[in-house]
């Protein structure tokens, strides 16, 4: 067992700074990298004053065609109680239009604007940046691999 040293004193310069059990956990390690992924994806929607979830709705909308409240909830994972100020926030924006559903007059169907697709297409550049940028020290074939470990996970946990 390493001895621990005094409060307030120096750590020898060839020591590490973290623990050998935690420098080792992999759960630590995965928590520590979305960190630093999230907050790198942040700064980089903050700078087109944009967010992940905004990201998230107009993805959706473009991939699926306008869709109601209630499947944008379910499709996104944001939660209900979050899902109208996201929208109104896109459609003061003029990236979403929100209208009644004609087969149910108490939802509303949101569908995806011109300027909306614009606004993703700037977001999938950015968001290419951030990851090209938290994945730099990987090959390629690393960045596969750790995408189909990652997408095992989330799909394990899901």
């Amino acid at each position: 067992m390493t001895k621990a040293r005094e409060p307030g004193t120096a750590r020898p310069a060839d020591r590490p700074a973290t623990a050998a059990r935690l420098r080792n956990l992999r759960t630590r390690l995965l928590s520590l990298a979305a960190i630093q992924s999230d907050r790198l994806v942040n700064q980089k929607l903050v700078q087109v004053d944009a967010r992940k979830r905004h990201y998230a709705i107009i993805a959706t909308l473009y991939e699926f065609g306008p869709e109601s409240q209630e499947e944008l909830v379910s499709r996104t994972g944001i939660h209900r109680s979050e899902m109208v100020t996201v929208i109104d926030e896109l459609a003061d924006r003029g990236m979403v239009e929100r209208s009644p559903n004609p087969a149910n007059r108490r939802q509303n169907v949101i569908t995806l604007t011109q300027q909306g697709r614009r606004q993703l297409l700037k977001l999938d550049k950015l968001l290419a940046q951030a990851e090209d940028e938290v994945l730099a020290p990987l090959t390629p074939s690393e960045r596969e691999q750790l995408a189909r470990l990652l997408a095992v996970l989330v799909h394990h946990h899901g």
